[in-house]
């Protein structure tokens, strides 16, 4: 079955929330929230990875996402870290973190595959060229699937011969990150294609500029939901591990239709 990871990001200059969850008491409120919606996995996140946000200082980042980690994992809830860093990756594992979610597959911070294999914690790497404000730079591909599929590979066998095992890699093929609207859609009809590196896949296509593309053109940022929800469905029926979702309720209302779906269909 496929899980809903709850997008809490802990940032001022989020592109999707406005900074509405950036201090300490409102970001834990709100993955109660997410939690109470259907969220399996929580996604703590102190540093914007939007198209041309600029760096946050780790010292910074662990300010805002370690107390929210602290007190949700004295809660109990399943909590994920979204971070380019090692040292805010080590961080939050000793603050309770279950997995690290490093937009970089390691790329970023040299230490990251070292110190990920060494807390022990599940980690997803996905697929990455360059830092937010380049990455728009670096969307030249000779088949977007073939080429991000073996860019991955390479981050899987980065990560193996740092010591970590397979059996706690999940990769992201990086929807939105280097890459034009037409990738993602392509990215997105292929994912079976993905199956070919034996192991868990996410899907983080929440709120994305391509997503976009599909609505209106002066469409408001909340509306890509409903599409993002489609996408998720889409996601599931190709096996994937998880979907990283700001709108939890509505994702989950999506993957419950398709459950009931699935189900009348063996009991037929």
């Amino acid at each position: 079955m496929t899980l809903v990871m709850g997008v809490l990001n802990v940032t001022p200059d989020s592109f999707s929330d406005g900074g509405r969850w950036a201090s300490t008491d409102a970001a834990i409120a709100h993955a109660i929230a997410l939690q109470a919606e259907g969220a399996d996995l929580i996604d703590v996140g102190g540093e914007s990875t939007r198209p041309g946000a600029g760096r946050v200082a780790p010292v910074d980042e662990q300010a805002r996402i370690i107390p929210v980690i602290e007190e949700l994992s004295r809660r109990g809830l399943m909590i994920s870290v979204d971070t380019l860093n090692s040292s805010t990756a080590e961080a939050a594992a000793a603050a309770g973190a279950h997995i690290i979610n490093d937009v970089s597959g390691g790329l970023a911070d040299p230490a990251m595959a070292s110190v990920a294999a060494a807390t022990g914690l599940h980690y997803i790497a996905m697929h990455w060229r360059a830092h937010a404000q380049e990455m728009d730079r670096m969307t030249h591909y000779d088949d977007v699937v073939v080429d991000v599929r073996t860019e991955l590979s390479a981050r899987v066998d980065a990560l193996l011969a740092a010591g970590m095992s397979a059996d706690r890699i999940i990769l992201d093929p990086g929807l939105g990150f280097s890459k034009v609207t037409e990738h993602n859609w392509e990215i997105l009809a292929r994912l079976n294609e993905f199956d070919q590196l034996g192991l868990p896949v996410m899907i983080g296509a929440s709120r994305k500029r391509f997503v976009a593309s599909v609505l209106p053109a002066d469409a408001q940022v909340l509306e890509r939901d409903l599409p993002t929800a489609v996408i998720s469905v889409l996601a599931a029926q190709a096996g994937a591990w998880a979907v990283r979702v700001h709108d939890v309720a509505g994702t989950r209302t999506a993957l419950s239709v398709l459950a009931r779906v699935g189900s009348a269909r063996m009991d037929s």
